[in-house]
């Protein structure tokens, strides 16, 4: 059983940058395929980035690849978003997401992961 829990989001201008956490207890995130993913008021939720299981490969939504980064830290209990040249279209909840049983093919699809933290609010304004 693994709980996950978001940190680092706020209010910043265009242009800023953020790096949001999310911090795994109960146990590690080694094995997990780890996903971010975002969404804003009145619009779906949209895939961001992710590892697969082994951390070997990452994925970007096409709206963030050069802008955002996804990283891990060595013992495998905290993963990083580090976003720049951040947009007011960057608005929204950003919530980290894992599981086992994640596929290549399907890593974007939010249906995949299990294990979901609470989302932290990033905000980007004038």
């Amino acid at each position: 059983q693994v709980q996950l829990v978001e940190s680092g989001g706020g209010l910043v201008q265009p242009g800023d940058s953020l790096r949001v956490s999310c911090t795994a207890s109960g146990g590690t995130l080694n094995g997990y395929a780890v996903a971010w993913f975002r969404q804003a008021p009145g619009k779906e939720r949209e895939f961001v980035a992710a590892f697969s299981r082994n951390g070997g490969y990452t994925y970007y939504g096409d709206s963030v690849k050069g802008r955002f980064t996804i990283s891990r830290d060595n013992g495998k209990t905290t993963v990083y978003l580090q976003m720049n040249s951040l947009q007011p279209e960057d608005t929204a909840v950003y919530s980290c997401a894992a599981g086992r049983g994640v596929i290549t093919s399907s890593i974007r699809n939010p249906n995949q992961y299990y294990y979901w933290g609470q989302g932290t609010q990033v905000t980007v304004s004038s």
